[in-house]
């Protein structure tokens, strides 16, 4: 007899409720696109990215590592901006983000120690980066 392949559970995330005792989290539909979540112990309600530093951005994690990553190699917001469509302004506030998103670039863009440390040489470096306070 052949069994029905069972697809792979992924893990849940945990309660973000700081007062949650038991964290019962199930899927719980979605919402524009994204997965959302209830915790069955407080009733809470919340989506993947809550708690990340891609909360409340619209654009894909990927996507965002993606531009972040061409600005490593062009040096440019401006260059971002023409290749990805999106606006200066939007790619500043995804590189002020970005101290939390360094595991991304190192796990979903499999980039070297050393590229990771090229790409915060030039964060840091303010008289290449005219956004910088």
């Amino acid at each position: 007899m052949n069994q029905p392949e069972r697809k792979e559970q992924t893990s849940l995330p945990h309660c973000p409720n700081p007062n949650c005792s038991q964290s019962r989290v199930v899927r719980n539909g979605s919402h524009r696109g994204r997965q959302r979540y209830q915790c069955r112990s407080c009733k809470t309600y919340f989506g993947e990215t809550q708690g990340t530093p891609m909360y409340g951005l619209k654009t894909s994690a990927a996507e965002v590592a993606q531009a972040l990553l061409i600005v490593m190699r062009r040096g440019s917001l401006r260059a971002v901006e023409e290749i990805t469509g999106h606006k200066y302004e939007t790619i500043s506030v995804w590189l002020k983000r970005a101290a939390a998103i360094t595991q991304v670039l190192a796990s979903d863009l499999h980039l070297s120690q050393v590229e990771i440390d090229e790409f915060w040489s030039f964060v840091r470096e303010p008289k290449r980066c005219s956004w910088s306070a």
